[in-house]
């Protein structure tokens, strides 16, 4: 990261929404260490420890504009041919990661979810993993930075959703697992448990996983970046 500061609280969200509120960025745009979770000691007083982390902002720092590709009179292209989009979405993500120094070829496919279509891009050859980043960073801010420079011309919107060496696949699955351990950790202690704060993409799997247990229920709480999910035992109506 180009500047990181450390930052305590009493938990690590709250370390991270200090971070957010000094830095003036939101989560996606952090890079987060976690020096310390802390312990909240005997009853509340005795060996407490604050949790301690170092937060800066992410060091991808790319000017879209700029990546978008050019035609051969050197003009920036700003308007999409139609049934287009796939091959212009590839083209930039394949633009930003030469500027990154990465030459790895792209592939783009539309899917579709729930009456919604979607263009998904896979990175080919990241076996590193250094696209991904920790908790998922740095390939969630390519995303962004590729659905800002796609869908800000036009009147033509389409989602886009990124994924190397089938991540979100994978993340998918463990997203699963998880919602069903903490579901059966909530009927077990029949007391509320709460998920660490997600995206709205991962919230929903979430959501997903626990739907048709008659058993729990799941809701929202919190604001943006720090909206969690509490998985709640009792029967649905």
């Amino acid at each position: 990261m180009k500047k990181s500061l450390e930052f305590e609280a009493k938990t690590i969200d709250e370390a991270i929404e200090q971070a957010c509120r000094e830095l003036n960025l939101s989560r996606d745009k952090l890079n987060i260490e976690i020096l310390s979770e802390g312990s909240p000691g005997f009853l509340g007083l005795v060996g407490a420890r604050k949790a301690r982390i170092r937060a800066g902002k992410m060091s991808i720092d790319i000017d879209f504009d700029n990546a978008l590709p050019e035609t051969p009179t050197g003009e920036v292209i700003t308007e999409r041919k139609s049934g287009d989009m796939a091959n212009e979405a590839r083209s930039l993500l394949e633009g930003i990661l030469s500027r990154m120094g990465f030459d790895f070829p792209v592939t783009a496919e539309e899917e579709e979810e729930e009456e919604e279509n979607f263009l998904v891009l896979n990175i080919q050859g990241d076996g590193s993993g250094i696209l991904i980043g920790k908790g998922v960073q740095t390939l969630d801010a390519l995303q962004y930075i590729v659905n800002k420079a796609l869908n800000k011309n036009g009147t033509d919107r389409k989602r886009v959703v990124l994924d190397t060496e089938n991540y979100r696949e994978k993340r998918e699955s463990s997203l699963v697992a998880l919602a069903l351990k903490l579901g059966e950790k909530a009927k077990r202690t029949k007391k509320p448990v709460t998920v660490n704060p997600m995206n709205a993409h991962d919230r929903r799997i979430v959501h997903l996983a626990l739907q048709n247990d008659k058993d729990l229920l799941t809701r929202s709480r919190g604001n943006g970046d720090f909206r969690k999910i509490i998985i709640v035992p009792g029967k649905k109506s």
